[in-house]
């Protein structure tokens, strides 16, 4: 198989000849092997693991993306991802910088609804007022 791991701003890693890509998704943990049937799935911050035919075993750190199989082409589409050797320092890393990060998300998109909802509020007055 043919792996590509994509970022916004450009091309994060290109490998060809890969035996097995593993990922985890918002259904569970899965494993790529070359005669898998083709598929799309949404990934979840996590280690990325895939195996080269020399039979290196490669880390990757991402966050939330997009994984597509189609024939022999498996993409990875990633807001971020950190290359290491280390499996205990990515993990770190990754929970440290991608898991903290969703969080502050999850709150400004709370703050933005709040205001939203209140600015709907006000409207539904003025035209009642009217």
């Amino acid at each position: 198989m043919d792996l590509k791991i994509l970022l916004p701003f450009g091309v994060f890693a290109e490998n060809a000849d890969i035996l097995r890509v593993v990922a985890d998704t918002t259904d569970g943990s899965y494993c790529l092997l070359p005669h898998r049937l083709d598929c799309v799935a949404a990934l979840v911050p996590g280690i990325l693991t895939y195996e080269t035919k020399d039979r290196v075993t490669v880390y990757v750190g991402i966050d939330q993306g997009v994984l597509v199989k189609a024939g022999a082409q498996v993409t990875v589409s990633v807001r971020r991802a950190i290359g290491g050797a280390d499996l205990e320092q990515l993990k770190d890393a990754v929970e440290r910088d991608f898991l903290k990060l969703d969080e502050q998300e999850r709150n400004v998109r709370t703050a933005v609804a709040k205001m939203e909802s209140g600015l709907m509020e006000r409207l539904a007055e003025f035209e009642h007022d009217r």
